[in-house]
Formats: structure tokens, C-alpha cells, sequence
């Protein structure tokens, strides 16, 4: 009985790769993973599914990492605007600061030190971060040379530079076999 379900299965995923052509590498790679079985009886690697997805989540993080330091950097402009202001006006003066959600009362000679030192703080966690998202550019760099992942208008411009693909191909390995999954 269960030989007739798998070709079953395999013909409807035929014809949804026939309905979205977009689709069709990520399908013809997710079967080709299913066949490939080790003696264990278990898959030898993950899924196109997988991968995409692994892909995605890989990106995600990239773009978040990107949009806390760029709102980061936002905040030290704030506090460098802040910091020149206060820098022109008596020490004395009474300012008024946000702590926690409560606005204090202090003078200028208590604010100014502290927010010099909370701008350092954020420059040194954008340093981090920025040396975080380069490690992960690396990483997905690696993952898509891996799984031969191409992006969505990717291929237009692989004509031009075919020579180049071709030849880090050669270096890395990997082969145009169809093997690739295409992401959007």
C-alpha cells in the first residue's frame, strides 16, 4: 500500500512544480534529498525546505543586527548633540534628564560625564554588532556557496559574469547540477 502513495507523492509535487516554475528547484532538490538515504535509513542531509529556511532565519538575524546599529548610531547623534549643547553652558545650570521613564532634576556638571560615558558604551556595542554582522555575512556567504542557494534576479546578471560563477564554482566544488535551491 505504501508504494502507491509515493508515487503519488511524487506526482503531486511534480505538478505543483509544473504550476510554479519558481518553485521547481527547491522541489527537484527536496526530492533528490529524500532519495539520497544513508544505510542508517535516515536522510543524509536536510531538505530544500530546510535549507531555505535555515536560509531565511540566517538573513533575518543579519537584517536585525543591521537595524539595531543603524538605530544606535541614531542615539549617538542624539547624545553628541546633547553633549555640545551642554558643553557651551554653565556647569551650574539645573538640567533635567529621563531616568527610567522619570524625569530627575541635576546640574549640568552631573549629566554631561554621565552621557559622555553612555556614548562610549553605544560605541563600543555598535563595534561588537558590527563585527557580529560581519561574521554572519561570512557564515551566509558560506551557507549559500554550500547549498548552491541562487536569489530571486540573481541569475540576469549571471550571464555577464558566467566566467567568474564558473570559476568559483571549480574552487569551492560545487556543482551546477540542479542541486541549487532558489530563494526569493
Amino acid at each position: 500500500m505504501k508504494a502507491h502513495h509515493r508515487p503519488l507523492l511524487e506526482r503531486m509535487s511534480d505538478i505543483k512544480a509544473s504550476q510554479h516554475p519558481s518553485k521547481m528547484a527547491a522541489n527537484s532538490s527536496s526530492t533528490g534529498s529524500k532519495a539520497s538515504i544513508t544505510a542508517g535509513g535516515k536522510p543524509s542531509g536536510p531538505s530544500a525546505e530546510q535549507v531555505v529556511a535555515n536560509f531565511q532565519r540566517m538573513r533575518q538575524e543579519q537584517r536585525g543586527m543591521a537595524s539595531k546599529s543603524a538605530e544606535l548610531d541614531m542615539e549617538i547623534n542624539e547624545h553628541s548633540l546633547v553633549i555640545d549643547t551642554l558643553r557651551e553652558v554653565d556647569p551650574s545650570r539645573k538640567c533635567f534628564r529621563l531616568v527610567g521613564g522619570v524625569l530627575v532634576e541635576r546640574t549640568v556638571k552631573e549629566v554631561l560625564p554621565a552621557l559622555e560615558t553612555n556614548k562610549e558604551q553605544i560605541s563600543k556595542i555598535i563595534e561588537t554588532l558590527n563585527t557580529q554582522m560581519q561574521t554572519k555575512g561570512r557564515d551566509l556567504t558560506e551557507y549559500r556557496e554550500r547549498y548552491n542557494i541562487r536569489l530571486m534576479g540573481e541569475g540576469e546578471g549571471e550571464e555577464k559574469g558566467q566566467s567568474a560563477s564558473s570559476s568559483r564554482d571549480g574552487e569551492g566544488g560545487g556543482s551546477k547540477s540542479g542541486a541549487g535551491v532558489l530563494v526569493s
